[in-house]
């Protein structure tokens, strides 16, 4: 049997990376800069956050026909059936949207250690890919540094997406190979990477060209080896919806939100001491740690305890006064109406008006115990953003909490959607779970009472929290994480970008 034609190009493992620094580099997207060769799992991903379940649910009906046309028709012809499916009707800025915010998480987490170093080495750096440019070019040029994006340009009317798609077409083949040639004209790129025969004739324009080969069991490039880590990411899946994870989701959405509201349910309505067992019987796993501190005695003078809590989900003080038995009272900011309504505990809202805010947290205090998160916003990844300092201004009776859980299909917080649906979202997965970790009561020679800054108490909560759960400790804020992912700092709306990489170590 003869050997297809891409057989005459050297393997990726042959190129020195070495010496590139003034090199341009040309590289296909999908089975060469990522492991997996399939596009369906980042065009589900698409599918799900701007257009629901229905969506994801058309497209997974549509792959099949998407699937024969790609083998037995043509590689182009099985694309456009994605992209129809896909976008259709979709407006521009929502699939711009999700391509900021949540597939570089998923395109990250499927970067080819093998192409990368070829990739990272070179001066230029070109992607080259059949995938829509919407989808790819913030994922590509954010965090791979690409200076050049060609990719498939989607038809647009009236902002919206009509499915169809622009000339040249899908760039597969010769029209790559166009593509290239309209780019960068008689001037040769030093390399091309591919990794079928379709990449073939963009390669064969390079003065050299390497394959990369299928390679499932090569680990994925470490999140720390991008030029910017993804600290900040959106989305509601967990997991990268392959076709049966897909199809799971699709079939485990009805169910899991009737068990959804029956877990919100037991949690509102029972009394704190029983919500611990009532969860464990309704697959809610709380685990808890450390020596909790006893409730503070109304008849005495001495001010609650302030419980500063890591912030994974809004449900952090519900599962803190869950791991107590008691009730614990929460100070929040930028919390729906619905979800302080069916909330079991007090939440009162800060109003980011110091003097406001110190006063009532004040008042709060000389009730009882009281909940805060410093971080004002949650973070998934392991990471600890700037705590704010107020707190620690007020009060000497300081506790902190590391909190964390486990989601394994639905991610409990947005950026970007309606933050009524958090808590719903994070009873929604199979067999949620928290960890409540207490620490030692701060010492009153590290408090302000005893002479230390505010922001010096606030760093040592931080690093303490961020060493008990082995996270990282940054300098990163509310707003910086919603510039990053929704456009705005989190109450106006705004355009600004996040600047790269303020992390700092503990």
């Amino acid at each position: 049997m003869a050997k297809p034609p891409h057989c005459s190009f050297p393997t990726i493992d042959k190129c020195v990376s070495t010496g590139r620094e003034n090199h341009t580099v040309v590289a296909d997207m999908d089975g060469t800069l990522l492991r997996g060769r399939s596009s369906f799992p980042y065009f589900a991903l698409v599918a799900f956050e701007v257009g629901g379940v229905l969506r994801l649910l058309l497209l997974l009906l549509a792959s099949p026909i998407a699937g024969f046309l790609y083998h037995f028709i043509s590689e182009s012809a099985g694309i456009q059936v994605l992209i129809f499916a896909t976008f259709a009707g979709m407006k521009v800025s929502d699939i711009e949207s999700v391509a900021r915010a949540v597939l570089p998480k998923f395109y990250s987490g499927d970067l080819h250690p093998k192409s990368w170093r070829v990739f990272s080495a070179c001066g230029k750096r070109c992607v080259l890919t059949a995938n829509p440019r919407i989808m790819v070019e913030a994922f590509l040029k954010d965090f791979l540094g690409a200076d050049l994006v060609i990719g498939t340009e989607i038809g647009v009317y009236k902002g919206r997406a009509t499915g169809l798609v622009k000339g040249p077409g899908v760039l597969v083949g010769k029209e790559k190979a166009n593509a290239l040639r309209k780019s960068f004209g008689d001037d040769k790129p030093e390399i091309g990477l591919g990794d079928r025969s379709t990449d073939v004739p963009f390669m064969e324009l390079c003065k050299e060209g390497f394959i990369v080969t299928a390679s499932p069991e090569v680990k994925a490039v470490a999140n720390d080896k991008l030029p910017k880590p993804i600290i900040f990411h959106d989305g509601r899946l967990v997991q990268k919806p392959t076709p049966l994870i897909a199809l799971l989701t699709i079939i485990w959405i009805p169910i899991g939100f009737l068990l959804a509201c029956l877990r919100v349910a037991a949690g509102a309505l029972l009394p704190m001491p029983l919500v611990y067992y009532a969860f464990w019987a309704l697959g809610v796993r709380v685990t808890v740690k450390g020596n909790p501190p006893p409730p503070v005695k109304k008849s005495s003078n001495r001010s609650g305890v302030l419980f500063i809590c890591s912030h994974r989900t809004l449900l952090d003080p519900i599962f803190l006064s869950t791991a107590l038995g008691r009730p614990i009272p929460a100070v929040t900011y930028s919390v729906s109406r619905f979800s302080e309504v069916i909330s079991p505990i007090k939440t009162v809202r800060l109003s980011r008006d110091r003097a406001t805010d110190a006063s009532m947290i004040k008042k709060l205090l000389e009730e009882g115990d009281l909940a805060i998160c410093p971080e004002g916003t949650t973070c998934r990844e392991p990471f600890l953003l700037r705590f704010s300092a107020l707190f620690a201004e007020l009060t000497d009776q300081l506790v902190p909490v590391a909190m964390v859980n486990r989601m394994s299909m639905f991610h409990g917080t947005t950026a970007r959607g309606w933050k009524g649906m958090d808590p719903f979202y994070f009873f929604m997965n199979p067999s949620p779970a928290y960890e409540v970790t207490f620490l030692n009561k701060l010492p009153l020679e590290l408090t302000c009472s005893s002479g230390k800054t505010s922001h010096e108490v606030a760093n040592y909560i931080q690093r303490t929290i961020a060493a008990t759960l082995s996270y990282e400790c940054t300098s990163f804020t509310r707003k910086d994480k919603y510039r990053a992912l929704a456009g705005n700092d989190g109450t106006v709306a705004e355009k600004p970008t996040l600047k790269a990489n303020k992390v700092m170590g503990c």
